[in-house]
């Protein structure tokens, strides 16, 4: 059953978790087509790809406060980042090699 019709507020805790990257995209095809339908969403997420849609809000929660953000100032976007960028060196600096 879809539970996701349009012009509606969704609130999502990690969609993402266990989704693989094609599902991942697939998944925001289909929440742009439903913000189209007026939808709007709030999500708890720590993917740099759901982070990235277009005029999103990103907001940062630390202990002591929460903060608006560019998605690209996150510690997810920035580790996954350095981490495709030069798979090598950061397995090297994670395994100790």
């Amino acid at each position: 059953e879809n539970r996701f019709v349009g012009d509606g507020l969704y609130l999502l805790d990690e969609p993402e978790a266990a989704l693989s990257p094609s599902r991942m995209m697939n998944l925001l095809a289909h929440i742009h087509a439903l913000v189209g339908n007026h939808s709007q969403f709030i999500i708890a997420t720590h993917s740099p790809i759901l982070m990235a849609y277009p005029g999103a809000e990103v907001y940062q929660l630390s202990e002591d406060s929460i903060s608006s953000v560019d998605y690209r100032e996150t510690e997810h976007y920035q580790l996954t980042r350095r981490f495709l960028e030069n798979p090598e060196k950061m397995l090297h600096y994670l395994l100790d090699e």
